[in-house]
């Protein structure tokens, strides 16, 4: 089903990154970690689709995405960039892949966080975060986004990688088997993996080889 929301908010939260709030649909109901495909209502671009995933409480009053935009891209993310509050967006039903099942760790790559955002608000909505984990991987410091946010909710659960720069309280390289054995003692927990293909395909390799097991990995790409 597809629903017609405006804007109410729009702007750049980070360098890259998009902070996009729209109004709610009497009944709407997402879970967190689900995403929807939005089109621009424009002629020509109301058949373009992107998804992209919910960062807001299931029980908010309106919905909010957190989108990183790539500029030479020329899409619907790009395009995103130009319109303004009062601009309107179609959506339609929420769907997706990466559910919370239990206590685990969640493992990032770039724009792979974001359905991770509203799973992690809900747990401290319910008070259970504890135990939980963020491992959350990007090229540069400069692209690890909504950091303090982060911190705050999890605190030394927090922990950043970065493949292309080496900075104090930054873990340098990929999310691989070396750098998890460092990490994680107990590798019968679930996991949470999502990211570009590449990686989450190599993050699942490496956690099965240290004896995880598949039914506990949950995966996503982006």
């Amino acid at each position: 089903m597809e629903y017609r929301v405006k804007i109410k908010s729009i702007g750049l939260i980070h360098y890259n990154i998009l902070g996009l709030v729209v109004e709610k649909p009497q009944g709407y109901e997402f879970e967190p970690g689900q995403a929807t495909e939005l089109s621009i209502d424009r002629e020509k671009w109301r058949d373009e689709k992107n998804p992209f995933t919910f960062t807001n409480l299931p029980t908010d009053r309106d919905l909010e995405f957190t989108i990183k935009v790539y500029p030479p891209h020329n899409g619907v993310t790009e395009r995103l960039s130009t319109l303004e509050s009062g601009d309107h967006l179609i959506i339609r039903d929420a769907f997706g892949a990466i559910q919370y099942k239990g206590k685990g760790t969640f493992l990032a790559g770039g724009a792979g966080v974001t359905p991770f955002i509203s799973i992690l608000k809900s747990l401290e909505y319910q008070d259970r975060l504890e135990g939980n984990v963020l491992i959350f991987a990007n090229k540069e410091e400069r692209d690890i986004f909504l950091k303090d946010e982060f911190q705050t909710l999890l605190g030394s659960r927090f922990i950043n990688i970065l493949s292309q720069e080496k900075t104090e309280g930054h873990h340098f390289g990929l999310i691989d088997k070396e750098f998890l054995k460092s990490e994680i003692m107990d590798f019968s927990q679930y996991f949470y993996v999502c990211g570009p293909p590449p990686m989450v395909n190599d993050v699942i390799s490496a956690l099965e080889a240290l004896g995880a097991e598949g039914d506990n990995i949950v995966i996503e790409s982006v």
